[in-house]
């Protein structure tokens, strides 16, 4: 029998990366930036608050539940920021190619955070190649008091850390925030055409570095989430595995929407993990194809997507294109 009530919170806590980094990318790409470097951005998150929560956790002579949330959180934000500039200094300053910056963002953001990974492993002490930091883990995945309480439903919807919920506040209000205010007027205006946007007065390089930066903060989170909530608080080098990719996809299977990002986050999040609630028996080839359910559907709905010409299915109409004022 298929346990749906299993099912659901790990399909959530499997899609709950992919939300981060799907949002994260939809605000970058809103400006007119393509940033292929998302999955390396993740990464950093992660490694910075894995950083951040290993010093606080060797030097704390008694763990505080605020500190151990606060000094994670922000040690990740600073690492994702960081990287929202690098990308913007190349792109909207230098006007570097966007494509050959994003890939080359995302091999370093791997690279730096195998090398953190592996400085902390040596400084641990570990036996293994891999840091457990369970007790700052536990005050992440910390649930509602009261989930117990309701049952299946408690379980379903009321089981999860507060970076879950955060990461559906974000969405909802980024899609309100894009669609509703003079802000995201604003910015859409830059991703579709910057020259117009910046007589009218829209300071364009402003709003492709605000979008890009608060978008790779968001994206970090994705990370931070993983490996504190999900993982249990473990890190091991190059074990965030694909959903970096994942999450730049699902950009255009949400037709830039970030409240659409919601459900197509859990969709693909409950693909990812279909493979272990699908009987296979005896015969393991059968689970090796279930795991490649997620990649055939990502790209049938690219394809699919494509196909409808629609305007609103459209990309921002500059993106991945640097702007240079004085063609204006």
């Amino acid at each position: 029998m298929f346990d749906l009530v299993s099912f659901i919170p790990r399909a959530v806590m499997q899609g709950v990366p992919l939300l981060y980094g799907c949002v994260g990318e939809i605000y970058t790409e809103k400006s007119g930036n393509l940033n292929l470097g998302i999955p390396g951005i993740m990464y950093v998150g992660a490694i910075g608050g894995v950083t951040g929560a290993f010093l606080y956790e060797e030097h704390a002579a008694e763990m505080n539940g605020l500190l151990a949330v606060l000094i994670p959180l922000l040690s990740c934000i600073l690492a994702s920021l960081l990287m929202g500039l690098i990308y913007c200094f190349l792109t909207v300053t230098l006007r570097a190619n966007q494509n050959v910056t994003g890939l080359a963002l995302t091999t370093f953001g791997v690279g730096v955070g195998n090398f953190f990974g592996g400085s902390l492993v040596k400084l641990s002490n570990s036996d293994v190649p891999s840091i457990a930091l369970s007790t700052t883990s536990k005050f992440f995945k910390t649930s509602l008091p009261f989930a117990d309480k309701f049952g299946a439903i408690g379980k379903v919807f009321l089981s999860y850390g507060f970076l879950v919920y955060l990461s559906l506040a974000i969405a909802f209000f980024s899609a309100w925030l894009l669609k509703k205010t003079r802000v995201g007027l604003h910015l859409r205006s830059v991703g579709e055409n910057p020259a117009t946007a910046d007589a009218v007065g829209i300071n364009v390089i402003k709003y492709k570095y605000i979008a890009t930066c608060a978008g790779s903060v968001i994206a970090g989170l994705g990370g931070l989430y993983y490996i504190m909530d999900y993982a249990n608080g473990v890190w091991s080098n190059n074990g965030f595995g694909d959903r970096g990719w994942l999450a730049i996809a699902l950009v255009i299977f949400t037709v830039w929407n970030p409240a659409s990002a919601v459900p197509a986050s859990l969709l693909f999040g409950g693909l990812y993990i279909l493979n272990l609630f699908l009987p296979t028996g005896a015969h393991m080839a059968v689970k090796e194809l279930y795991k490649m359910i997620p990649y055939v559907v990502t790209l049938a709905v690219l394809v699919i997507v494509s196909m409808k010409k629609k305007r609103e299915n459209d990309p921002p109409a500059s993106l991945g294109q640097s702007y240079f004022r004085e063609d204006r």
